[in-house]
């Protein structure tokens, strides 16, 4: 099973659609919020149009979305599909993915939910900037944003999950969106 993995698209149409270039052969897609809203500090993306970004998301069958701080009530009346708050939890096979937009707790409490949910991958937003790292048997994934990244690489991530009858083996990958390009982030 494939999952691509978006955060902040931030009204970007235009970012949108390149996201969902990388992610075409994905079985379900995971947003992990700020869906159509530029917010307040951000500039406003290249390619925002938040009414074509609706029609496009309300194509997709299989999207799980996570409530972020510039998503509203009025994103809902427009969205079909449901903008869960404060986290969404999801099981593909004997992978448990929970995700939350990462704007509420501090992300050390954020961590010790995500565990104590039995999650396997924790997966953030709202920073705008890439990570994929372990904490203990915890996966913490931030697929960057589509749009608006503060680390200079518009990106998604795919988890590619390879379950048999003896064995489960997991590969993430984040991509540049804009070239196809697997990013390998630095080792801290």
């Amino acid at each position: 099973m494939k999952i691509g993995v978006m955060s902040d698209t931030h009204g970007s149409l235009l970012y949108f659609e390149k996201a969902l270039n990388i992610l075409e052969e994905c079985d379900v897609i995971l947003h992990c919020g700020d869906v159509l809203y530029h917010g307040p500090r951000n500039d406003i993306p290249e390619g925002y149009n938040p009414k074509g970004l609706i029609s496009k998301i309300n194509e997709i069958t299989n999207i799980l979305i996570a409530r972020g701080n510039c998503d509203a009530d009025v994103d809902q009346m427009v969205i079909n599909h449901p903008i869960q708050s404060p986290y969404v939890m999801s099981q593909f096979g004997e992978v448990r993915i929970v995700m939350n937009h990462g704007y509420i707790d501090s992300k050390e409490d954020t961590i010790k939910k995500a565990k104590n949910m039995g999650a396997d991958i924790l997966i953030l937003g709202h920073t705008h900037i890439k990570e994929l790292y372990c904490n203990e048997n915890l996966i913490i994934l931030n697929p960057g944003s589509t749009s608006i990244p503060k680390d200079g690489t518009h990106s998604v991530a795919i988890i590619d999950i390879i379950q048999t009858e003896d064995e489960l083996d997991m590969n993430l990958d984040l991509f540049d969106i804009n070239t196809g390009q697997i990013i390998h982030l630095d080792e801290n």
